[in-house]
């Protein structure tokens, strides 16, 4: 198969089973299999389709669109810092994460990253995606880029209505102080400490991508 239509059919097969499997399979399921078993099937699917494109974005050309120059390398590397705010700032008190104490996060105001989004891990994501499209570096970054895209945004929408039914009245009452659209100007208000550790981990993942993309991506861009 060739490698771009493999790695396609591997990115479809991943948020497509990541949809099916969080959404109208999840309850069948668990009632068959039962939680624990059903996470582990979950995790085995995703880690299958994950390989699969990873094997399949290897064997693909690595740099068949020329790119969009420094203009696109700037946007890249500026979107990527807020990215990175957004997605480690989700990891604290986020009443969208699989936590017993869901509930009484979801009753609190929200701070942080989540004065600008309800769904920051998302949009991280997102930022993220959006960053490797305006590259324009090759066709199989674009695929990538575009699954994940779909994948966050989609799939923020469809983690609402799961949870309003998980959740009930508690989810109800985060959505109605929260919001799907980021409001970007309380981004910088995250936090000086968020901040800080979204700009050392954005060096090290920037510095890293030179070995594992063979790129220098960041600040290394330009200062070698």
């Amino acid at each position: 198969m060739d490698p771009l239509v493999s790695l396609a059919a591997a990115s479809i097969a991943f948020v497509g089973t990541h949809f099916a499997l969080s959404h109208p399979l999840r309850a069948p399921i668990v009632g068959m299999i039962g939680e624990r078993a059903f996470l582990g099937l979950y995790s085995l699917v995703a880690l299958a389709t994950f390989a699969w494109m990873v094997l399949a974005f290897r064997a693909a050309p690595p740099a068949d669109l020329g790119g969009s120059g420094d203009e696109g390398w700037i946007v890249a590397t500026v979107l990527t810092v807020p990215a990175l705010v957004l997605f480690l700032g989700s990891l604290w008190k986020n009443p969208a994460l699989p936590d017993p104490r869901a509930a009484d996060s979801a009753r609190r105001d929200p701070t942080g990253v989540f004065a600008v989004t309800r769904h920051p891990m998302m949009w991280g994501f997102a930022l993220w995606a959006i960053s490797h499209i305006v590259l324009w570096w090759s066709v199989r970054t674009l695929i990538v880029a575009v699954a994940v895209l779909f994948l966050a945004l989609v799939g923020a929408h469809m983690q609402d209505r799961k949870k309003r039914a998980l959740m009930g009245d508690a989810w109800a009452g985060w959505e109605a102080r929260t919001r799907y659209w980021p409001r970007w100007t309380a981004l910088p208000r995250a936090g000086l400490v968020l901040w800080l550790a979204a700009l050392a981990l954005w060096l090290v993942l920037t510095w890293s991508h030179i070995h594992a993309a063979g790129i220098p991506a960041g600040l290394w861009l330009w200062i070698g």
